[in-house]
Formats: structure tokens, C-alpha cells, sequence
């Protein structure tokens, strides 16, 4: 036959020992996911933060070599505004010193092309202060209002960036 328990009060603090383990349980069951959860999110954010850090140093070194290389081509261009000046003062261009200038003059453009600089186009093209330094306006009717009639001197780019203007004639 069962026996029933002669004491109801320790019944109910069986029932309450056992109902106090279990939401005991549960409530570590939560903390424990809230954890993890915490944790997964901390990583996440880890993660971005490096993917990010990677991507602004892999930016800095390319703007590091750029600026690099922006201050010896300003150093250069004079030396390459000579070479137009001489190609355009000799008369014989038929000449081997002609001819050997300009091969010079090819391999420093080649050079610079080659490493991201180019040259501003000018002529015949709408004057942009960004990227052309308006030195004169002449009344011309070869070109329209607005329009660069000459160019006095080669301007550059450098990826994006003007190093130099071109210094030009503005028709109006």
C-alpha cells in the first residue's frame, strides 16, 4: 500500500526544491546564450574592425607611394618641359638630334603613363578650372566661346589628382 507522506510541508518543500532547480537550470540556460550570444557579436565586430583596419592601411600605403611619386614628377616636368621646348624650336625634323630627342621625350611619357600620370588633354576642349590655369582670352574664330584655343604649357594628372594645371588660351 503507499504510504503517504506524514509531513505536507515537506512535500511542498520538495515540490519547491525541484521547481527551483529547474527555472534554476532554465535561467542558467539563458545566461549561458546571452554568452554566447554576446560573445559571437564581440567577435563579429572584431572581424569588421580588422577588415576595415586592412583595408585603410592598404589605402594608406597606396597614397603613400602616390604622394612619393607626385613630388618627383614635379621635380621631372620642368626637365620634360624643356624637351617640348627644344623639339619645337628645331627646324629640321628630318635630323638624327631630332629624331633621338624625341625618342627621349617618347620613353619619359611611356615612363610616366606607366606609373599613372597623365597628361591633362587641353586643346579644343572646354576650359575647366580644375584642371586648366586661364593665362590669357583671345578673340578667335576657330574655336567657340569657352573652348582652350592654345596651350602654353602641359598640364598632369595623377590618378585623380592635378600635380600640375595646364596653363592655356581661352577663346571668347
Amino acid at each position: 500500500m503507499k504510504k503517504e507522506n506524514e509531513n505536507p510541508k515537506e512535500d511542498e518543500e520538495l515540490t519547491e526544491e525541484v521547481i527551483s532547480d529547474s527555472s534554476n537550470e532554465d535561467l542558467e540556460e539563458t545566461e549561458e546564450s546571452k554568452q554566447v550570444e554576446e560573445l559571437n557579436n564581440k567577435l563579429l565586430r572584431l572581424q569588421a574592425d580588422f577588415i576595415n583596419f586592412r583595408k585603410r592601411v592598404e589605402k594608406d600605403k597606396e597614397s603613400t607611394i602616390a604622394y612619393a611619386l607626385e613630388s618627383f614628377v614635379c621635380d621631372l616636368l620642368p626637365i620634360i618641359d624643356n624637351f617640348q621646348r627644344a623639339m619645337e624650336s628645331e627646324e629640321d625634323k628630318e635630323s638624327g638630334f631630332y629624331k633621338g630627342i624625341e625618342m627621349i621625350y617618347q620613353q619619359l611619357i611611356k615612363t610616366l603613363n606607366d606609373n599613372g600620370i597623365e597628361e591633362i588633354k587641353s586643346l579644343g576642349e572646354d576650359f575647366n578650372p580644375n584642371f586648366h590655369h586661364a593665362i590669357l582670352m583671345e578673340e578667335n574664330t576657330e574655336y567657340d566661346e569657352g573652348k582652350i584655343s592654345e596651350v602654353l604649357q602641359t598640364g598632369y594628372i595623377l590618378k585623380d589628382k592635378v600635380i600640375r594645371p595646364s596653363m592655356v588660351k581661352v577663346a571668347k
